[in-house]
């Protein structure tokens, strides 16, 4: 689980506000599912290399949302409420981050080629990720 989280201090958005985001479209997605476990702040802040402040305004944040439960002693849970986002509206946000790869390949003048040769290699990378995430060996 904590390899599924990936912040980028370079990006210009704020750390936790990534992590708040990557967690909401998991739930959505149903890669993280009503009742699972998330790692505690501080294991996710070791893991991600970052403040657990960080981890920790991600995670109240969401809890004020409805969409995380923290239980004392016990940890931070993916609440019974529906996903937050229709299949259509999933398909929306995927085809914008599409759209702006698309624009961004464009200025930084990469070929369709080139292109389409990282997006497969960045696939077959998710796709093993998510298989040792399947098999317990990604957490």
């Amino acid at each position: 689980m904590k390899n599924f989280f990936h912040l980028n201090a370079r990006s210009g958005v704020p750390m936790y506000l990534q992590l708040k985001e990557q967690i909401k479209t998991a739930v959505a997605g149903g890669a993280l599912r009503p009742g699972d476990q998330l790692p505690s702040v501080r294991e996710l802040a070791v893991a991600l290399t970052v403040n657990p402040n960080t981890i920790a305004r991600a995670y109240n944040e969401l809890e004020r949302d409805g969409l995380l439960i923290a239980e004392q002693g016990r940890g931070t849970f993916v609440s019974e409420k529906e996903p937050l986002l229709k299949e259509e509206e999933r398909h929306t946000q995927i085809k914008s981050l599409i759209n702006k790869v698309l624009i961004e390949s464009y200025n930084l003048r990469i070929t369709a080629e080139k292109l389409n040769a990282i997006w497969e290699e960045r696939l077959k990378a998710w796709k093993e990720r998510l298989r040792n995430v399947q098999k317990g060996d990604g957490e």
